[in-house]
């Protein structure tokens, strides 16, 4: 896109196709440090920025003259090498003449992600004073919002915008994962990055994106959408996999027993899994006869158990399950524990 068809005071590009509450995710993973030196805890916005600056931050004035720099960069896709001045668990604060930039811990070259909390910040406190070579993603000189990446300044200029182009939703392409976070797996699909929300991964249930992925894995993703203009790349693991809920209705029957594994106990029952992806609520009327406290007193996470079906919504992607009615015919409806 040319630089006059964009708003000369406000631009975004993120590199995946992900709604406001996955940027936000990126970004807000901690405090933003002031002057490369001390550590504060400002509020943050929906989008993941601060509301409340250091000082020695906030106080700092920022040149239109800079400010016009930075979006010529963007808008040519050019790269630049900027000192770091500070880091937090998040990610590293860097300078480039009056503006102050972020560069998110996931946008960072060659940077682990199963790390504990001391290590990554001994970790980003080593770059401080480093240079970086660094691409914009992401622009807005309105909010002082200047959002910067590593890993996309590995690419030449123009790559992206030739790789966009083979990109089309609906179809498969083969990548490398490049780094997990809580709320999904980045994957280089060879020059631009698309995001698997956590959402996505799988049918199943997932507890976190390393349950399922490893960093530099080669994988085979659908495409779900694809923004060429502003760079958002939405992929899925999942899709490569019938929905098993779509054919639920005709592989199993009201009445029929199932064998299966609690995956989660709640106050108004249990919910257990009989296929990968297809789980069941055993409502709290349907655990045991008798009163008991809680459904942790009849069962637990982990166990197996025996149920039989109540009923089956594929549509609304609901299974009703009892236990009651297999502990009358079976005289125990729990099996053993999963290893």
């Amino acid at each position: 896109m040319s630089g006059d068809q964009k708003d000369n005071t406000s631009a975004v590009r993120p590199l995946v196709d992900a709604d406001e509450s996955y940027w936000s995710a990126l970004l807000d993973e901690g405090e933003f440090s002031g002057g490369g030196q001390g550590m504060y805890e400002p509020g943050w916005d929906a989008f993941g920025a601060p509301t409340a600056l250091h000082s020695d931050f906030a106080s700092n004035q920022t040149s239109d003259q800079d400010w016009t720099l930075a979006q010529h960069t963007y808008d040519n896709d050019e790269t630049v090498e900027l000192n770091v001045t500070g880091y937090n668990r998040g990610g590293l604060l860097v300078a480039w003449n009056s503006l102050r930039g972020f560069v998110p811990a996931s946008q960072l070259v060659d940077f682990p992600v199963d790390i504990d909390e001391m290590t990554r910040r001994d970790m980003l406190a080593t770059r401080v004073n480093q240079q970086l070579r660094l691409r914009i993603i992401e622009l807005d000189s309105a909010t002082n919002r200047l959002i910067l990446s590593e890993r996309a300044a590995q690419v030449q200029p123009g790559q992206r915008a030739s790789i966009l182009g083979t990109l089309h939703a609906g179809t498969n392409v083969d990548g490398v994962v490049t780094n997990l976070c809580d709320f999904g797996a980045f994957v280089d699909l060879g020059g631009v990055e698309g995001l698997i929300h956590i959402s996505e991964l799988s049918w199943g249930r997932v507890a976190h994106p390393r349950d399922i992925l490893q960093s530099g894995q080669k994988v085979k993703v659908y495409i779900m959408t694809v923004d060429a203009e502003e760079e958002r790349i939405a992929l899925s693991l999942k899709r490569l996999q019938p929905d098993p809920w779509a054919s639920v209705d005709q592989r199993y029957k009201v009445g029929q027993l199932v064998e299966g594994t609690v995956t989660n106990v709640v106050d108004f029952g249990a919910f257990a899994c009989i296929e990968q992806g297809l789980e069941g609520l055993i409502h709290i009327s349907e655990l045991a006869e008798g009163q008991f406290l809680h459904p942790r007193a009849v069962v637990q996470e982990n166990i197996r158990v025996t149920a039989r079906i109540l009923n089956i919504d594929g549509p609304n992607r609901r299974l009703g399950l009892s236990l009651r009615g297999v502990q009358q015919a079976n005289g125990n409806g729990i099996v053993a524990p999963t290893e």
